[in-house]
């Protein structure tokens, strides 16, 4: 592990925190390989009872390194789709401390949340169709359903960015506070989840969920095959290339 990715275990609270300053926390393929390991990790352990997951106060995640995806061939498996299906059959309740950009994956990965808390210098953007590609995440579903067709095209094809009073009002966030106080408040707010009957967080999680998952996981998997497929298309291969030129 090359500290892109910090983690603390306290308190029944298992944090990560993205690391990776100079790219803005863009996820490579190593960086989603160790999320898949700290998600099951936490999944499997009995004394952990939530997951926070932020960067510092001043960005969350810039969504995928794109160099990656020009790098890959279409015999690749993307490890990054790979991360999905393991984040949307999470279990446990999930937190995001969200500060700066969020973009793409930085911003579907909140859809799987059960809170989120935003700080007033956040900024959001899916630019699928600009970079030649398509929703992921289950982002197709879950965001068409909290904020209608029309706002979810105008989102996730026209890549139209938002602020996060917005996601607020789009129910994509909880709660948006002052950037100094996002990761007081988003402890606070994991440990007073922790501390509750885990019992009875984790079966009313299921819950609210229950009704979703399938289809969730059906949507995951049809965006997935469209996304792999994209990605090795010449419009998106020449688009990506242009970040690096």
């Amino acid at each position: 592990m090359n500290n892109l990715i910090l983690t603390t275990e306290k308190n029944k609270i298992f944090t990560i925190i993205l690391n990776r300053s100079d790219k803005k926390n863009a996820l490579s393929s190593a960086m989603y390989h160790e999320l898949c390991q700290h998600f099951e990790y936490v999944n499997n352990n009995n004394n952990i009872h939530c997951l926070v997951i932020r960067g510092d106060e001043n960005c969350f995640c810039a969504g995928n390194d794109l160099h990656d995806f020009l790098q890959c061939s279409p015999d690749d498996e993307l490890v990054a789709l790979e991360f999905v299906k393991v984040l949307a059959n999470f279990t446990k309740p999930l937190i995001a401390g969200v500060a700066g950009v969020a973009v793409g994956i930085g911003t579907t990965l909140l859809l799987h949340c059960d809170m989120v808390i935003a700080a007033d210098n956040a900024h959001f953007k899916l630019p699928f169709t600009q970079l030649g590609l398509c929703p992921e995440a289950g982002s197709s579903l879950l965001l068409t359903r909290l904020v209608g067709q029309n706002r979810a095209f105008e989102l996730m094809v026209l890549g139209k960015s938002f602020n996060a009073e917005k996601a607020y009002q789009y129910g994509l966030v909880n709660e948006v506070c002052q950037a100094n106080e996002l990761i007081q408040i988003t402890e606070a707010t994991a440990l007073n989840i922790a501390q509750l009957p885990n019992d009875a967080v984790m079966t009313s999680r299921r819950l609210i969920k229950q009704a979703t998952q399938s289809v969730v996981n059906d949507v995951i998997n049809d965006e997935g095959t469209e996304f792999a497929r994209l990605i090795n298309t010449p419009a998106c291969k020449t688009i990506l290339g242009k970040f690096f030129r």
